[in-house]
């Protein structure tokens, strides 16, 4: 089975409140038949998209095939919060790799960031991008956590966007039960996911990038050049990128056994109206501190957009309503009376470590997927490396590409069983507070 094809209908965008609140572009063709290229970019997200349009923009030749629509994947369907950082804390990144190379990976997310604003101004995405991310607490270890790590940013890297949230000022913010406490980075941002990756997708075609969507890549032959084969068609490429994310399949089984899918679901309640003061009172983003994150926002026109739950495997639950119901109402009891409008589910990918997998598989093929959660910007800039080291400017690249990315235990085959159990006994955690 397919990931590509187990949840959705081909080349149709999934019924999201994003997908209801965004102008969808015209259908790129499929491809059909052979044609040449400088650059053959394989998935239409947020990775392919920036790597298409950074390579176009520098005068190259560039196919991008999308087995759906643009976007279509998680760039279109996450919870829009474009976080500071990398996935793993600067604290863990400083274990791992020292603090050297810790500071310039944080400075390549910093760069992120600015990437996406940069993105967004320059070719004029309305996209509803705003400052604004809180993280939140449940216990009083955690939020202790939180205030340490705000001060480390602080004191370490300057970073000084971070306010801490005591009990009185995160109830404030946020009028939820569950937390007691966190901190309030307005460096971070929050947007529209969809609507971002459909500006992208123009900026990169008025680039000069060549899109073809409903052209399902099923088979690489490396070489040089590569050719890169769909259901109708073909294209002989001096490089190739794999952009793919959750959505590899079978096209490298050594990046299936470092990075593997997983599925995320969210909620839109009905317009708020006033009571979207009993959710947030800042246009804010919140994410909380469970192993499995609960993520919210209000939108434009005051809902809720509650994500939260995850399911491992190819099928979506049948009701995802159900499920994100029972950690939104941990999180806000008082809504229980509030009907959801949207309920729609996604597929992302992880790492062992959480931090994004780039690599080199051959002298002109690169990968970068695996963004735990955390592409809004790192999908982003990972796309926008790429076209760089494909230029020959390969710095960025190399170094993300040094972070160990150890192969999950049992391989591709049994990753999924394996992780299964493993998260089933961090959610008791989460349950039982410990």
């Amino acid at each position: 089975m397919d990931l590509l094809f187990s949840n959705d209908k081909r080349g149709v965008y999934p019924e999201s409140w994003y997908a209801a609140t965004c102008d969808p572009l015209p259908p790129f063709a499929p491809l059909k038949g052979e044609t040449r290229a400088d650059v053959c970019v394989v998935g239409g997200g947020y990775t392919g998209l920036s790597a298409a349009l950074h390579l176009a923009e520098a005068g190259l030749d560039v196919v991008l095939l999308e087995a759906h629509r643009v976007g279509f994947g998680a760039s279109g369907r996450n919870g829009g919060q474009l976080g500071s950082g990398q996935r793993m804390d600067q604290v863990g990144l400083e274990k791992l790799m020292g603090d050297d190379t810790a500071r310039q990976l944080w400075d390549l997310a910093e760069e992120a960031k600015a990437l996406v604003r940069d993105l967004v101004a320059r070719h004029g995405i309305d996209c509803h991008l705003k400052p604004g991310v809180a993280w939140t607490g449940s216990s009083r270890g955690e939020v202790d956590e939180l205030h340490r790590y705000a001060a480390h940013l602080s004191d370490r890297y300057g970073y000084d966007e971070i306010e801490t949230l005591d009990a009185a000022a995160c109830h404030a913010l946020c009028p939820s039960p569950d937390y007691k406490g966190g901190m309030l980075d307005m460096g971070a941002g929050h947007l529209h996911p969809l609507r971002f990756a459909l500006g992208l997708a123009q900026a990169a075609q008025k680039a000069g990038a060549r899109i073809f969507e409903t052209s399902h890549v099923h088979h690489i032959e490396r070489g040089a050049p590569a050719v890169v084969q769909t259901d109708a068609g073909r294209v002989r490429a001096d490089h190739v990128i794999l952009a793919a994310n959750g959505y590899l399949g079978g096209l490298d089984g050594g990046v299936a056994s470092r990075v593997m899918p997983i599925n995320n679901f969210i909620v839109a309640t009905e317009p708020l109206g006033d009571r979207a003061a009993e959710v947030l009172t800042r246009d804010v983003a919140v994410a909380d501190g469970r192993f499995v994150v609960n993520y919210f926002r209000l939108s434009h026109d005051k809902r809720l957009l509650f994500g939260g739950g995850e399911s491992y495997g190819y099928r979506f639950p049948d009701d995802i309503r159900a499920v994100v119901s029972k950690p939104m109402l941990r999180v806000f009891p008082h809504l229980r009376d509030v009907p959801l409008d949207y309920a729609w589910g996604g597929t992302l990918a992880i790492t062992m470590k959480r931090m994004p997998y780039l690599a080199r598989l051959a002298p002109n093929m690169l990968s970068a997927s695996g963004y735990s959660g955390h592409g809004v910007g790192t999908a982003v800039h990972a796309g926008k490396l790429m076209a760089q080291a494909i230029q020959g400017q390969a710095e960025g690249f190399d170094l993300m590409a040094s972070v160990p990315a150890p192969r999950f235990p049992g391989g591709a085959g049994l990753r999924s069983p394996l992780l299964a159990l493993a998260m089933t006994w961090f959610a008791m955690r989460d349950r039982l507070g410990i």
